[in-house]
Order: structure tokens, then C-alpha cells, then sequence
């Protein structure tokens, strides 16, 4: 792989701590959700997975409908992350994505939405290892696993 792009974030006191990115971009406090038993009122490590992959995945769809020529229009993912507990112990995050555009028919953006989850680099790292949906509109997208 050509790596085009390297950055680096440090944290300090876990999930009730703080991030902070090399450059100083990102820093922020962090707190451990309610629903996780913390006192919530900080961003949190899901929300920040979240937002990376939301961007991450419409610039893929925005990328692949540029290269086929195809209308569009605005765009908008929703990245759903939670975080739970296997049977074993192990704990781990399933995500759902929904995407909205307009423009196209339902087999090209079928296929639009397939091509950018080949392509999108968060789709590469976790497959296989993350349960994942994405849906367009309200159709299931079946995208590789």
C-alpha cells in the first residue's frame, strides 16, 4: 500500500480522559456514556468512529458517482455505531449505515453504494471483523462482507 496520508492522535485517561490529535486540530475531552454507566457530557470513542466513517463513506459515494457520471445530487450518510458485549466476554461495535441520495435508479445506486464500500478505506478495516448494514432510502444494501 502507498501511504499518502499518516496522522497520529494520543489519549491520556481512557475514556474519561482526552484525545488529542498531533497537530492540535482535535482535542477533546472524553467521558464514558451514560448508558455505559459513566456521566456522559463528553464526546465519546463511538461518536468519533461514527463521524470518521459518516465522512469517510460520502466521500466514497460522492468519488464513485463522479467517475459514472451520475446525478446525484446531495448526499448524506448516517453512521449508527454501538458498542456491546459477546457472550465470551469480548466486547465489540456493529455499525448501520444510511445513505441518502437522489437521482438514480435503484440498480445504480445499488451498485454506486457497492463500489464505494469496496473502495472506502474504514469499510476495508473493519470487514470481517465488524457486523455492518447499510441501507439506501429503505432498500438493504447487500454489500460484501
Amino acid at each position: 500500500m502507498n501511504i499518502v496520508y499518516t496522522t497520529q492522535a494520543s489519549s491520556s485517561g481512557g475514556r474519561g480522559g482526552s484525545v488529542r490529535s498531533q497537530d492540535g486540530l482535535l482535542d477533546v475531552n472524553l467521558a464514558v456514556p451514560g448508558e455505559m454507566g459513566g456521566p456522559g457530557g463528553a464526546t465519546n470513542p463511538e461518536q468519533l468512529f461514527a463521524a470518521g466513517y459518516a465522512a469517510c463513506f460520502e466521500n466514497a459515494v460522492v468519488h464513485v458517482a463522479q467517475l459514472r457520471k451520475l446525478p446525484i445530487g446531495q448526499t448524506r450518510v448516517t453512521a449508527t455505531v454501538g458498542m456491546g458485549q459477546y457472550d465470551d466476554g469480548r466486547f465489540g461495535i456493529k455499525v448501520d449505515l444510511a445513505v441518502a441520495f437522489d437521482g438514480v435508479d435503484e440498480g445504480a445506486g445499488r451498485d454506486l453504494i457497492v463500489e464505494a464500500d469496496r473502495l472506502c478505506p474504514y469499510s476495508n478495516a473493519i470487514r470481517g471483523n465488524v457486523e455492518k448494514t447499510i441501507t439506501w432510502g429503505e432498500t438493504l444494501i447487500d454489500a460484501p462482507a
